[in-house]
């Protein structure tokens, strides 16, 4: 549901206004006023008759016309009736900003509860409690408690901490920012993150939406909303509580390699959202995409008037697999005409440290005219003869006199020789960057956007599956009492899903195990079968390349020897006797299910090193072909998969094809917990992939 037009309503009630200066309830009543509010303002406050020279209510009951919005600083405990009598005034959006609900506890949830009852029952939209208020720079309205009302600008920022959204605000004030909107989630009670990226859509005053979240409230509709956001303007999310110190136990490799911090991460590749893993880069990335054109391709181009620093930037730049660009012969020509002989033409290109301004500016000038860059970085080291006012001003007039406006980042190194330099780059909206790493890894960030917004939208695939099949399987498994399926029972899903299994059949005895193995033919696994053993290698429970009768015998003797060893109570229902595949390499898809976004898929190579190398990726189900690809590409083992040292390509289109299959299943029965195939073998390019093991386990 919308929010209509909760940042800048026509009327206000402030319930709790204050005669004393210092106290919530003044500070807020300032704020409204001193930012200029043209609403109506309603001040309510028994005892007093005016506050700020605006007339007081006794109660929002004595009020004589409906209002739109009440902001409500009371003690916690007045909040709910006080809201009743709101409701009869027809309002349309509720700021609470009163603590003392879920965050004390019991009592506090309770009281929560209520507040959102009282809300959904008479169409009321709650931002809140516990919350520090809203800011609009456009309306203008300055419905909060901060100190801080920051400059005019096109930066969206919503804070789940108070604290560091009064901290944003004092740094924007300080570094002149400029901000649209400013929205304190509080508990998040009704209005949540998704409410308000939804409507910082299609706010013309955002260009940029950034968030600091600690976490979501409806992560599939997070995703959904981020995703289409995301493809108009940038969402910078700084996330905290990244450690999975608390996650749940579970038992599969899936589960215990996924945890929360890793949803989260797939979660925002899924989106399209840049993610800030520190404060400075939050500050770093949404001043660049504030104030700046987005790069055109990926190749970029630095001038620097040192040679260190421009070597500390060519080598920030291939770590983050940006493209130096090969700079044109008439480029090259062009600044042969002005440079001195000792300077270097190509890029980096130095231009000395005895350059003044007008040699930064001549060479920026034919730079940002090359066809072959995308992208430029201009350093600057402050030197004896280095004008550093002067050179700002000369790199500022380039970037707003160019016509194709490729995007110009700076780094003036320094502190108080670069100072006036910096304030006059920030004051015509040219990012500059304390070091030149920080400008490439901005850079990157920028290019990755940009790769994200010229992607096309995927639809999710389906394949012709047996879902009764998977159906009475599931229905059995509950019949029985059990969760934990068979390794019988997960291969007829698998089948049900047409993912490709080894031939393999159950044996009860040896001689029917020799039987079995003369159908099949050598060489041939052995597998225990019994529900009470989830990693069979780990009870020697598994023998593989048995190549004839004879060891197929011993091998059968010796699989029931560990088990009477160490699991001697396992409920054992046969051995499986299996192809055994050649040529392949082993790799592992599993799933996992998340609190905050349901299914979460893993990759990475198999067998019994999974958790050793914990070299896998993740993705949030359902996955589309892209997002599978991604996910095989983004291993660090990947050429492995690829071919190496004249190995044969592994068929890593037969592996996104099973991801993709896996993804349908678990999205067809969210019932699934946890899941893994476990090897998954792949052979090699065009001769597909087989799953090995797999194991499944669904709630009750």
């Amino acid at each position: 549901m919308s929010l209509g037009n909760i940042f800048c309503p026509q009327s206000i009630a402030l319930i709790g206004a204050s005669r004393e200066e210092g106290k919530v309830g003044h500070v807020i009543l300032e704020n409204l006023i001193e930012s200029g509010f043209k609403g109506k303002l309603f001040p309510v406050n028994p005892k007093a008759d005016k506050i700020c020279d605006i007339k007081c209510y006794p109660s929002v009951l004595d009020i004589p016309i409906d209002f739109e919005m009440a902001i409500l600083a009371i003690p916690a405990k007045y909040v709910c009736p006080v809201l009743k009598d709101c409701s009869k005034k027809h309002i349309k959006w509720s700021i609470v900003i009163s603590a003392g609900f879920k965050e004390i506890g019991v009592e506090g949830v309770r009281r929560e509860r209520q507040l959102i009852d009282i809300a959904r029952n008479n169409g009321i939209r709650i931002l809140g409690p516990n919350c520090l208020g809203i800011i609009d720079t456009t309306c203008p309205m300055n419905a909060s408690f901060s100190s801080n009302t920051p400059p005019r600008g096109n930066i969206g920022f919503l804070s789940q901490s108070g604290a560091l959204g009064t901290s944003v605000l004092d740094w924007a004030k300080t570094n002149n920012i400029g901000f649209s909107k400013f929205v304190s989630l509080g508990n998040k009670s009704d209005i949540s993150e998704n409410d308000l990226i939804s409507e910082l859509e299609n706010e013309e005053d955002t260009k940029v939406i950034t968030a600091y979240l600690e976490g979501v409230k409806d992560g599939r509709e997070f995703i959904k909303i981020s995703s289409r956001v995301s493809r108009k303007k940038p969402i910078i999310v700084i996330k905290s509580g990244n450690t999975d110190a608390g996650a749940r136990a579970v038992s599969s490799h899936t589960g215990t390699l996924a945890g929360s911090a890793r949803a989260y991460e797939s979660a925002f590749k899924q989106s399209g959202i840049v993610r800030a893993d520190t404060i400075r880069d939050f500050f770093n990335y949404a001043v660049a995409f504030s104030y700046q054109t987005l790069p055109k391709g990926k190749k970029v181009a630095i001038i620097t008037n040192a040679g260190g620093p421009g070597i500390m930037a060519t080598d920030a730049c291939e770590r983050n697999n940006i493209m130096m660009a090969t700079l044109e012969k008439e480029t090259i020509e062009k600044l042969k005409d002005f440079l001195p002989g000792e300077a270097n033409f190509y890029n980096p290109i130095d231009v000395l440290g005895d350059a003044l301004a007008d040699r930064y500016r001549k060479t920026l000038e034919v730079v940002v005219k090359d066809n072959n860059v995308d992208a430029v970085i201009v350093l600057l080291t402050p030197q004896a003869m280095t004008q550093n006012l002067e050179t700002a001003k000369a790199v500022a007039e380039v970037i707003e006199s160019q016509e194709n406006k490729i995007l110009v980042l700076t780094s003036f190194i320094g502190g108080a020789e670069i100072k006036k330099a910096a304030e006059f780059l920030a004051e015509r909206s040219i990012p500059n960057f304390d070091i030149p790493e920080e400008a490439v890894n901005t850079l990157k960030v920028m290019m990755d956007y940009m790769d994200w917004r010229s992607r096309k939208s995927f639809n999710i695939e389906n394949f012709n599956v047996d879902k009764e099949k998977v159906k009475e399987i599931f229905d059995m498994c509950r019949l029985e009492d059990r969760l934990e399926l068979g390794e019988m029972e997960a291969r007829e899903v698998l089948k049900a899903y047409g993912i490709k299994l080894p031939e393999a059949e159950l044996a009860r005895d040896k001689g029917e195990a020799k039987e079995i193995g003369k159908r099949i033919g050598y060489p041939l696994v052995l597998k225990i079968v019994s529900p009470n053993i989830l990693h069979k290698t780990d009870v020697g429970g598994v023998i593989v390349s048995i190549s004839n009768e004879k060891e197929l015998e011993e091998s059968y003797d010796d699989i029931f020897f560990n088990i009477l060893k160490y699991m001697p109570d396992a409920d054992v229902r046969g051995v499986l006797v299996q192809e055994f595949i050649e040529d392949k390499k082993e790799t592992i898809i599993g799933v996992s299910e998340d609190t905050q976004f349901g299914h979460i898929i893993m990759f990475g190579l198999g067998g019994i090193y999974v958790e050793t190398l914990k070299d896998v990726s993740f993705r949030i189900a359902p996955v589309s072909r892209q997002s599978a690809g991604e996910m095989i590409r983004e291993i660090k083992t990947i050429k492995i998969l690829e071919g190496t040292r004249g190995e044969n390509p592994s068929d890593i289109n037969s592996i996104i094809e099973i991801i993709l299959k896996v993804s349908q299943l678990v999205t067809d029965f969210p019932e699934i917990m946890e899941m893994d195939i476990n090897p998954l073998f792949v052979k090699k390019k065009g001769k597909g992939s087989i799953a090995g093991d797999a194991r499944i386990r669904i709630g009750g």
